[in-house]
C-alpha cells in the first residue's frame, strides 16, 4: 500500500520487496537464456560471416554452423534442399549405396571362391571337369546327329520311290521326313551351343584365375 511521506506517495516495504524480487528474477532468467541459447555462424555467398541466435535466413542453402555459447562446436545443420536438390542427393545415396552393396557382394564372393579353390590344383580340376562334360554332351549330340542323318538318307530313298507320283507318297513317310529334319536341327543346334558353353567355361575359369591368382598371394603373405 503506497503512504504519504513529506506530501509524496511512496511504496510500502512489502511492495518495494515485490518488486525487487520480480526484477531479480527476470536478470536472472534473462541471463540463465542467455547461457544456454546456440550460436548460429554461416558464411553467406557474399563471403559475409553472420552469426545469430536462430537458424540464419541468407545461409538456408548452405550448411549453418550451431555453437555452444562457449564457442564450441555442437553440430551443423542444412543446408536446405530444393525438391530437385532433394532428388538429386537421393539419387547420389543410392548409387553410393548400390557400389556399397556391390563391395560387399564382390567380397562374399571371393571369400566363397578361395574357399572353394584354395590352390590352383583344386581349379584347374573343376576345369577339367566342366569341359569334360560339356565334350561329353558334344560328342552325344553328335553320335545322334549321325544316326538321324543315316535315318534321314533312308528316307529320302524311300521318297525316291515316288517323285513321278507325288500324290501317292504316303503319309507317314512324309512325316518321318519331317520329324527327321526336326531332330537333326536340334542336334545341330545342340553342338553349336556346347561350343558355346565351352567358350564360356574356359572364359570364366580364365577370369576366377586372375582373381584367385591375387587372393592366393595375399593369402600367403598373411601367413608368413
Amino acid at each position: 500500500m503506497a503512504q504519504r511521506k513529506n506530501g509524496q506517495y511512496v511504496c510500502a516495504a512489502p511492495l518495494r520487496w515485490a518488486v525487487l524480487t520480480a526484477l531479480a528474477a527476470a536478470i536472472c532468467s534473462s541471463s540463465l537464456w542467455a547461457q544456454s541459447a546456440d550460436i548460429y555462424t554461416c558464411v553467406d555467398n557474399s563471403g559475409r560471416k553472420l552469426t545469430a541466435d536462430r537458424p540464419i535466413p541468407e545461409c538456408f542453402d548452405r550448411e549453418q554452423r550451431v555453437l555452444n555459447p562457449s564457442g564450441t562446436l555442437k553440430n551443423t545443420i542444412g543446408p536446405r534442399l530444393s525438391e530437385r536438390d532433394k532428388q538429386a542427393l537421393e539419387a547420389k545415396r543410392r548409387v553410393e549405396e548400390e557400389e556399397r552393396q556391390r563391395i560387399e557382394d564382390q567380397k562374399r564372393r571371393d571369400k566363397a571362391l578361395l574357399t572353394r579353390y584354395p590352390d590352383q590344383a583344386s581349379h584347374d580340376r573343376e576345369r577339367q571337369s566342366a569341359v569334360e562334360q560339356t565334350l561329353e554332351v558334344k560328342r552325344l549330340a553328335g553320335q545322334k546327329l549321325l544316326d538321324l542323318q543315316a535315318e534321314r538318307k533312308l528316307i529320302s530313298q524311300e521318297l525316291e520311290f515316288y517323285v513321278q507320283t507325288p500324290e501317292r507318297t504316303p503319309g507317314t513317310l512324309v512325316q518321318r521326313a519331317k520329324s527327321t529334319d526336326q531332330a537333326i536341327d536340334v542336334q545341330r543346334k545342340l553342338i553349336e551351343e556346347q561350343d558355346r558353353q565351352l567358350k564360356r567355361i574356359n572364359t570364366n575359369f580364365d577370369e576366377e584365375l586372375k582373381r584367385l591368382k591375387t587372393m592366393w598371394q595375399q593369402a600367403t603373405a598373411q601367413t608368413r
